[in-house]
């Protein structure tokens, strides 16, 4: 059986941290800014970490 290949668009968006866990960036950045709040606008500057139920979807997207 040959190996998994990587999904193209998933090994662009997610990051594996040294701890084994998944990271991601957050949604809803692109456009139409001025009506969120600049707290808002803050807290999706951050990355955050897969969340549990989505986990193995991406696991199998990266092939990990």
């Amino acid at each position: 059986m040959p190996k998994m290949k990587t999904k193209s668009g998933a090994k662009k968006r997610f990051k594996i941290t040294g701890s084994g866990k998944i990271k991601r960036e957050k949604a809803f950045q692109a456009h139409i800014m001025t009506s969120k709040s600049q707290k808002r606008k803050r807290n999706l500057r951050k990355a955050t970490l897969v969340s549990k139920s989505d986990l193995k979807r991406v696991r199998r997207l990266l092939a990990i």
